[in-house]
């Protein structure tokens, strides 16, 4: 994995973190309200993975999902790149917005990267 800087390093960290919490609060509302919650599920675990993989990578934490696990989150992450990058390009240069899509962006990269890194 490539090497990235201390700064970088716990913007992903706390990207992903608050990425996780905002699905895992959309979870419980949506399970409240008798709502389908397949698809946030899906992005709420693999976002999890995702972080977790990359506490492990930088800070050494525990990280055990088998291949498959690891796979299958991988491609859902990679399944939100693009409306994410759709986002950025209409937000307003200089907004909080477009800021906060981008660092969930590079954070998303980085853990997509580190769990390609677990595949081979």
């Amino acid at each position: 994995m490539k090497t990235v800087s201390q700064e970088i390093q716990e913007l992903s960290i706390q990207s992903l973190e608050s990425t996780f919490h905002k699905l895992s609060n959309a979870f419980q509302s949506m399970t409240e309200k008798g709502a389908n919650t397949a698809l946030v599920e899906k992005r709420r675990n693999a976002v999890k993975i995702g972080l977790e993989s990359l506490k492990n990578t930088w800070y050494g934490e525990e990280f055990c999902y088998d291949e498959e696990i690891i796979l299958t989150s991988k491609d859902v992450l990679q399944g939100l790149i693009p409306p994410i990058e759709t986002q950025i390009a209409k937000a307003k240069e200089g907004s909080s917005q477009k800021t906060l899509n981008e660092r969930r962006l590079m954070a998303l990269k980085l853990a997509i990267e580190s769990l390609e890194n677990r595949l081979t």
